[in-house]
């Protein structure tokens, strides 16, 4: 291919908004123009990107067993009412009613859709187990996209659906989607961590993430560098740091703290440590009554240590905060705490109508510091079950490094991760709430055990991005490189000897099997090259004059550009061709 066949559109500058290097990266080399918060037109040379991340996601999905096919992007409302996720699933469903007034969503997710259609074609114990899967266009309505296509409302995603006749067989299905993901990035040149996670709004009771290390990640992972252990950071285990609890050794003493409404103040101002508080997190949860009238909300106080924070995906779990929770308002908090101020918040003295909680490590505690229920005191010397009831003891809190690890093998560490795939098992949850069945072989119906996996097409791309890249541009993994050999001619237009040696260039790698392009825009070299290290193309061919006088053309890796090859004009095709297919494997 030519470059004046195809369309480049590379910016010096990205727009002021652009916030990382993905997003930077991919606006400035073109492969990609915002329309609106969230949405972007995929740009020639980002489609190239997409394409052939695309192909590696079928081929890998067609040798696992699965079968594509393509669910319509706009879904009726009763599926999702059906399921139970109409009410749940939040704004991020968007939500709209055509012009008979019906209820539709724009699909964020397949599963009401696919467990629909199993229902009605997946009768017998023959037919199973079978595993669907699409790629196609989501949206989900995010508060704040950010990051470019890293975190856009409107994105391309590969899901599967599998469909088992036990439980037993669902986990080898899921086994074998765990083991494509794995070959997926490895084929594309990422470095990835498969971490335990949160099942969140899927629902299911086992999940993995597909983290791709970056130190832009929003994702916590905790990891175990002595072990295989790896968990999202809202799932990962946290065990006590103390060692026990001590005898209680000091007296309760209230003591006045003005203006001090954090435990990070109120520790110096009282002369102890940070380690000797415990902080107070008042969390509510909404209840209505039968006919949908607001009842007074629940109202859980959790108790941490004042260093540590809390894992709301661990609150969440809580039997008391299971259908939702909020942070309570400071009408709930004076109600309930004789009026004080939610600085001065404990549990000592409080009444029966707050559920206490405390994290593993706050309830082996003792002669701590916690606010005393009124605006400007805390108490000192507080210990359970002599000032206060034992309260009810849960995981948490974050983990943090150094933490025991979970499998006993060592301490944990933490990386940032983005997340680019997740894989669910998600047993009867469907298929019992829309009554998807089989006729087992004794002819009675039993519901089918599923499975659902994603991966993010347009994220992968970024996350790609966000791995490697320097300060001239992107370093495309050969495996999804928009092309993977550029052929830079130097004065296309007045040199016939240099436009040929550069065509049969082309021409002898294309015949390869090489993706390979042509610069022939007659740009002066500087701008030439800049654009291509901004774009990223891993390899360089540059043809000239001078070089052609003795053989020759130049040779340069995008990864060490500072490394320049002198390479015989007769043999740069093959070589080059050669280093081509040996990063790819």
């Amino acid at each position: 291919m030519r470059a004046r066949q195809f369309y480049i559109s590379t910016l010096k500058e990205a727009p002021a908004d652009a916030e990382i290097p993905s997003q930077i990266l991919s606006i400035r080399a073109g492969l990609c123009k915002r329309l609106a918060a969230g949405v972007y037109t995929i740009m020639p040379m980002g489609l190239r990107v997409q394409n052939k991340v695309e192909a590696i996601i079928r081929e890998e999905m067609n040798a696992a067993g699965a079968i594509e096919l393509s669910m319509p992007i706009v879904q009726p409302a009763e599926l999702w009412q059906e399921s139970g996720r109409w009410a749940k699933y939040g704004p991020e469903l968007l939500r709209f009613k055509d012009r008979h007034m019906r209820e539709f969503v724009i699909q964020p997710t397949s599963e009401e859709v696919v467990t629909d259609l199993a229902r009605s074609e997946l009768t017998s114990w023959r037919q199973l187990p079978v595993n669907f899967y699409q790629i196609r266009t989501k949206f989900r309505d995010e508060r704040r996209p950010r990051f470019g296509v890293m975190r856009a409302r409107e994105f391309v995603m590969k899901d599967a659906y599998s469909f088992d006749r036990t439980a037993e067989a669902a986990g080898e299905s899921y086994d074998k989607m765990f083991a494509a993901y794995s070959r997926i990035l490895t084929r594309i040149g990422l470095d990835f961590r498969a971490v335990r996670a949160d099942t969140g709004a899927i629902g299911g009771s086992r999940s993995h993430e597909f983290q791709v290390i970056a130190d832009v990640g929003e994702d916590v992972i905790a990891y175990c560098p002595d072990s295989d252990y790896a968990a999202n950071i809202e799932l990962a285990e946290a065990f006590s740091v103390l060692e026990g609890r001590r005898a209680p050794a000091a007296e309760l003493v209230k003591r006045a703290t003005p203006g001090k409404e954090k435990c990070e103040d109120v520790a110096p101002y009282l002369g102890i440590n940070l380690t000797d508080c415990i902080k107070s997190v008042v969390l509510a949860s909404d209840r209505f009554d039968e006919n949908g009238d607001p009842l007074p909300a629940v109202i859980v106080l959790v108790l941490l240590r004042a260093d540590h924070e809390l894992n709301e995906v661990k609150a969440g779990k809580l039997p008391e905060l299971s259908d939702g929770f909020r942070f309570a308002t400071e009408a709930e908090i004076a109600e309930h705490f004789h009026g004080a101020a939610p600085g001065s918040l404990g549990p000592v003295g409080i009444g029966e109508d707050v559920v206490v909680y405390a994290d593993r490590t706050a309830a082996d505690m003792s002669d701590f510091c916690c606010g005393a229920n009124e605006t400007g005191f805390h108490y000192t010397g507080v210990n359970f079950g002599r000032d206060l009831p034992e309260p009810r003891v849960a995981d948490l809190r974050n983990v943090v490094e150094g933490d025991r690890s979970p499998d006993g093998k060592g301490v944990l560490r933490e990386q940032h991760g983005i997340e680019v795939g997740h894989v669910f098992f998600l047993g009867t949850k469907y298929s019992d709430a829309m009554h998807a069945t089989f006729l087992d072989e004794n002819g009675k119906p039993q519901p089918v055990q599923m499975g659902c996996y994603g991966i993010g097409v347009t994220r992968l791309g970024a996350a790609a991005i966000e791995q490697c890249h320097d300060d001239k541009g992107i370093i495309w993994p050969e495996a999804i490189a928009p092309f993977e050999v550029v052929i830079c001619p130097m004065n296309w237009s007045k040199s016939e000897a240099v436009r040929e040696a550069a065509m049969k260039l082309h021409d002898e790698l294309e015949a390869l099997g090489i993706d390979v392009i042509v610069d022939d825009r007659d740009l002066r070299a500087g701008s030439m090259f800049a654009d291509w290290e901004l774009i990223g193309v891993p390899h360089r061919i540059v043809v000239g004059d001078r070089g052609l006088k003795n053989g020759e053309v130049e040779y340069v890796c995008r990864r060490t550009l500072d490394q320049k090859e002198m390479l015989a004009a007769g043999e740069a095709a093959r070589i080059v061709a050669d280093r081509v297919k040996a990063a790819k494997k």
